[in-house]
C-alpha cells in the first residue's frame, strides 16, 4: 500500500471518532441561549436523544436506543460523548414532522457540526438516520433532494468503481446484478435523501459481498475541487488530529506483578506516530508481560502494525502479504531491521479484542496469533481484511472500494467475514482481568523454570 493510501486509511479510522458521522449531545455554553426544539415527532426524538446523551448515563442511553433507534448502541454513544465532550445546540436549520436538521458546537473542541434526524415512522417515532458531520472549513451545505436522474447517475457510477477496482471481479459482477434487479423492482424510486440512498446501496452491496469494508458514503457538503498531488493543508490537519489524540494512545501503565499495559485505538502512520510508539514501548521495556488493548482499535496503517510487531521479535519475521487486484501485485510486510529501544522478544504478550476490533487491529492480532507469538483474549473481532480506496462519485457521494486482500503466510487466508477467533473467549469487559491472570501465571511459570 502506498503511503498516501495508508494516510487515508488512518484518517478514515480517526474520522469514525472525530471527523465523520458521529453522534453528539447538547451541552451549554455560558452566554449562549440555545434555540427551542420544535414540537413534533422529530423534535421529540432530538429532545430525548440530547437528554440521554448529555446525561452520560448508560441506562438512559439504552432506553433511548430501545425506544427510538435499536440499530444504535449505548456503548457507541458513550464512546462518542467521551470524544466530543457534549454539544451545544446552535440552530434549527430545517424542521418537519419526520425530519429535523440542526447545527451544534462541540464543548470539547469548539467545532461546529451539521446534524440530521430522519424518521422512518412518526407514530411511534422511529429513526432511520441520526448523525452529525463536522462542518469543514468553508463547507457549503447542499442537503437537497435527489431526483430520478441523479439516483441513476450515482448508482451507475458506484457500480463502475466496483467493477474496475473491487478485489474479487466476480463478486463485483454479482453486486451489479443485484443492484440492477433492485432498480427494476423500484426499490430506490422513493429515496430522495442522499444519506438514505447511500445507506440502502451499502446494505444491498454488503448483502452480496459480505464485505465489512465496502461502503457508500454521502456528505451534505459540496466536495471541494480536488487538487493534484499531496495536500499540505490536509496533512497538517491530520498531524494536528493525531497530536491532539496522542496518536490514539489512551493508556499506558505498569499493572501489579510488573505486567505492562498499553491501550491505543488506531494504527496511525509511522512517519507521524513512530516517536509515540517508541516512547510507549520503551516505557514497557522492563515489563515481565505485555497486554495490548485493542478492544476499541479500528485499524489503520499496516506499516504501523509491522513497526509495533517488531518489538516482539529479535529476528526478521514475514508477517503477511497484501495482494492488489487492479495492479496484480503483492506487497510483503516484514518486521523492521531496527526500532528505537529494547525488544521484548521473550516477553509473554496478550491482545485484548472485542467486536469493535477491526481491520489493521485484526491484522496485528491475527498474524501474531498465527505464529503463536501472542494470546488473543476477548471476543471475536469485526472481520475486515480488505484494504480500501475511496473513489469520489460526484460532489456528495463516494464509495470505499476494497481493492486488495491480506494473506497470512501460515493460514494462507485471512479473517475477512469471520473475524479473529480468540484463544480465550470472554466478554470484552472481562478481557483485561482474564489477561492479567494469565500474564501472572506466565510470569510465575517462567520464574520457577529458571
Amino acid at each position: 500500500m502506498c503511503c498516501q493510501m495508508c494516510n487515508r486509511v488512518i484518517l478514515r479510522r480517526l474520522a469514525l471518532a472525530l471527523l465523520c458521522v458521529v453522534f453528539f449531545g447538547a451541552g451549554s455554553v455560558p452566554g449562549i441561549a440555545e434555540p427551542a426544539i420544535p414540537a413534533g415527532p422529530a423534535g421529540e426524538v432530538l429532545q430525548a436523544f440530547l437528554k440521554a446523551f448529555n446525561s452520560g448515563d448508560r441506562a438512559e442511553l439504552e432506553t433511548f436506543v430501545k425506544s427510538y433507534h435499536p440499530p444504535d448502541t449505548a456503548e457507541g454513544l458513550l464512546s462518542f460523548r467521551k470524544l466530543t465532550g457534549g454539544f451545544t445546540l446552535l440552530s434549527i436549520e430545517q424542521s418537519a414532522a419526520d425530519a429535523i436538521r440542526i447545527r451544534v458546537r462541540g464543548n470539547g473542541d469548539n467545532r461546529e457540526a451539521y446534524g440530521r434526524i430522519l424518521l422512518a415512522t412518526t407514530a411511534p417515532p422511529r429513526v432511520s438516520w441520526l448523525g452529525f458531520r463536522l462542518i469543514p472549513p468553508g463547507g457549503v451545505i447542499e442537503d437537497v433532494p435527489l431526483d430520478a436522474a441523479a439516483r441513476t447517475r450515482i448508482i451507475e457510477a458506484v457500480l463502475s468503481a466496483l467493477n474496475q477496482n473491487y478485489v474479487y471481479p466476480e463478486t463485483a459482477e454479482k453486486m451489479a446484478a443485484a443492484i440492477h434487479d433492485n432498480q427494476q423492482k423500484g426499490q430506490y424510486d422513493d429515496i430522495t435523501d442522499g444519506g438514505l440512498l447511500a445507506n440502502k446501496m451499502g446494505e444491498d452491496l454488503s448483502a452480496v459481498s459480505h464485505d465489512r469494508h465496502l461502503r457508500v458514503e454521502w456528505s451534505p457538503f459540496k466536495r471541494p475541487v480536488q487538487r493534484q498531488g499531496p495536500d499540505p493543508a490536509a496533512e497538517a490537519r491530520m498531524q494536528r488530529e493525531l497530536a491532539r489524540s496522542n496518536c490514539t494512545f489512551e493508556k499506558l501503565e505498569i499493572l501489579p506483578e510488573n505486567v505492562g499495559y498499553v491501550k491505543f485505538n488506531a494504527f496511525a502512520a509511522p512517519e507521524i506516530c513512530g516517536p509515540t510508539v517508541a516512547a510507549a514501548m520503551n516505557f514497557l521495556a522492563n515489563a515481565d508481560a505485555l497486554i495490548f488493548d485493542l478492544r476499541d482499535n479500528g485499524g489503520g496503517d499496516p506499516r504501523m502494525v509491522a513497526l509495533i510487531a517488531t518489538y516482539l521479535f529479535n529476528h526478521p519475521v514475514h508477517l503477511s502479504d497484501i495482494y492488489n487486484r487492479r495492479e496484480d501485485s503483492t506487497t510483503q510486510y516484514w518486521t523492521l531491521p531496527y526500532v528505537p529501544g529494547n525488544r521484548l522478544a521473550s516477553t509473554p504478550a496478550f491482545v485484548l479484542t472485542s467486536g469493535r476490533t477491526f481491520s489493521g487491529a485484526e491484522d496485528f492480532a491475527y498474524n501474531l496469533q498465527a505464529i503463536q507469538r501472542v494470546t488473543v483474549i476477548g471476543e471475536t473481532t469485526g472481520g475486515g481484511a480488505h484494504p480500501t480506496m475511496l473513489h469520489p462519485v460526484d460532489a456528495h457521494f463516494s464509495v470505499a472500494v476494497p481493492f486488495a486482500r491480506s494473506v497470512n503466510l501460515t493460514t494462507k487466508t485471512n479473517w475477512e467475514g469471520t473475524g479473529v477467533t480468540p484463544d480465550v473467549h470472554v466478554k470484552s469487559t472481562e478481557a483485561l482481568q482474564a489477561a492479567q491472570r494469565l500474564a501472572v501465571d506466565k510470569i510465575y511459570a517462567k520464574s520457577t523454570s529458571k
